[in-house]
C-alpha cells in the first residue's frame, strides 16, 4: 500500500504537511482524555456540543512539502446550488440577533456567536463522496492554513466519520510545553474596514482566550504576541489575534494534561462567547440544530512527539448518510450590543459564499 491508495477504503487523514491512514482504535476522548497524551498519533474530531471523537492511526507521515498526486479522472460531484437549505431561515436568524441584543442589554452576556447550518441532499453510499475530490477544489479556489480531510469508514469496532474543512482559525497548538491559540474575530468584505465593534468583540474573545489558557498555564507565562492582526484571505478579511504560554508542569504531557485542556478551552472561545456558559445557554435556545463537527475542534495529536494541531471546525463540509446522504455546511456572526441584525446575517452569507459555490459545481475536474 502507498500514499496514493484510496483512503476512503482505508480510513485516511490529511492535514498540512501530515498524513495519516489505518485507523486501529477509536475512543471517546470526552470520557477518557488521559489516553491522548499517553502515546500514539491521535486524529481528533470535537462536536460543539462537546463529544471528542479519537481515532488513533498506524502508519503516519509528517513532512512540510508532502504533496498529494493530482487526480485527472476524479470529478467533485457536488449537490446543486438551489439544493441547499438553512436550519435558521433569514427571518429567524434576524430574531435571533435582536434576542441576543436583549440579553446584552440585560446584562446576561456580552457577546454570542449565533450560526446556522446549511445543507444539501448529496447522496452516496457509504463511506460517502470523493473527499480527496472536494479537498482539492477547496484547496485550489479557498487555500487555508488548517485544511483537513478525513475519511474513516465505520465498522463494527470504530465509527466513522467525513469531514473536509477548509479552516483558516488555530484552536490550539501544542509543542512540548508551549501552547498556542489564534482566536479570529472581525470579518469584512476584501477592501471595506472593520467596525469599531469588530476591534471590540476581537479583544473581548482575545481576553477570554487568555483566561481559558490560564487554567493550565505557568503563572506569568501568559502572553498576546498579536493583537488585531488584519489577515487577507479568499473572499474576505479577517481580524486575529494570538495568545500564547507554557504549561504547568503538572500538566506537560501528563494523564492530566487535556482534561484539563478541554475542560477550560473547549468548545473554541471565539465560536460560543463571553461569559463562555451563558452564551452557550443562549445558543442552545436559539440555534435550531446541533453544529456538530462545525465550531468543534478538528485536528491531530501526536504524543510521542508531545505536539498537536487542532483548528476550530469553521468553513467545514461534513457528510453523513442521513435520508440517503447529506452535505453539511456551517456559519455564523459574532453578536454584540453594537450588531445590526441585517449586518450579522449578510457576514454569514459573506462566509459562506465562496466555498458554497465550489463545492456545489456540478463536475470540477482536479
Amino acid at each position: 500500500m502507498t500514499w496514493r491508495d484510496d483512503p476512503r477504503r482505508l480510513g485516511s487523514a490529511a492535514f498540512r504537511g501530515v498524513r495519516a491512514r489505518m485507523p486501529v482504535e477509536h475512543i471517546d476522548a470526552s470520557v477518557n482524555p488521559e489516553r491522548l497524551s499517553a502515546g500514539g498519533f491521535w486524529v481528533i474530531v470535537g462536536s460543539f456540543e462537546g463529544r471528542i471523537d479519537a481515532w488513533r492511526f498506524a502508519e503516519v507521515e509528517k513532512r512540510p512539502e508532502v504533496r498529494e498526486r493530482a487526480q485527472k479522472e476524479r470529478p467533485w460531484i457536488g449537490p446543486p446550488q438551489g439544493s441547499w437549505a438553512s436550519s435558521l431561515d433569514r427571518s429567524r436568524y434576524l430574531d435571533g440577533v435582536e434576542a441576543i441584543r436583549s440579553d446584552i442589554y440585560a446584562g446576561d452576556v456580552y457577546q454570542v456567536n449565533l450560526c446556522r447550518v446549511l445543507s444539501a441532499p448529496l447522496g452516496f453510499e457509504a463511506p460517502g463522496p470523493d473527499a480527496v475530490a472536494l479537498s482539492h477544489v477547496l484547496s485550489r479556489g479557498n487555500p487555508a492554513r488548517h485544511a483537513a480531510r478525513i475519511v474513516i469508514p465505520a465498522s463494527a469496532e470504530i465509527p466513522g466519520t467525513w469531514i473536509v474543512s477548509a479552516s483558516p482559525e488555530l484552536y490550539l497548538r501544542v509543542d512540548g510545553d508551549r501552547l498556542t491559540s489564534s482566536p479570529i474575530k472581525g470579518t469584512a468584505a476584501p477592501g471595506v474596514p472593520m467596525l469599531a465593534k469588530d476591534d471590540a468583540e476581537n479583544v473581548m474573545i482575545t481576553d477570554l482566550i487568555r483566561n481559558d489558557l490560564s487554567h493550565v498555564a505557568l503563572p506569568g507565562s501568559v502572553e498576546v504576541p498579536e493583537l488585531l492582526g488584519v489577515h487577507e484571505l479568499p473572499g474576505l478579511t479577517h481580524l486575529q489575534s494570538t495568545v500564547s504560554a507554557r504549561l504547568a508542569p503538572a500538566f506537560d504531557w501528563t494523564p492530566a494534561m487535556w482534561e484539563a485542556l478541554l475542560d477550560g478551552t473547549f468548545p473554541p472561545g471565539s465560536v460560543s462567547g463571553a461569559p463562555k456558559a451563558a452564551a452557550l445557554g443562549i445558543i442552545a435556545r436559539e440555534e435550531s440544530v446541533p453544529r456538530g463537527p462545525y465550531c468543534g475542534a478538528i485536528g491531530w495529536i501526536d504524543a510521542d512527539a508531545r505536539q498537536a494541531e487542532l483548528a476550530v471546525g469553521i468553513r467545514t463540509f461534513w457528510w453523513d448518510d442521513d435520508r440517503g446522504g447529506t452535505l453539511r455546511f456551517g456559519t455564523g456572526a459574532g453578536i454584540t450590543w453594537g450588531s445590526e441584525a441585517h449586518a450579522e446575517w449578510d457576514e454569514t452569507e459573506l462566509k459562506a459564499r465562496r466555498l458554497i459555490g465550489l463545492a456545489s459545481a456540478a463536475t470540477m475536474s482536479t
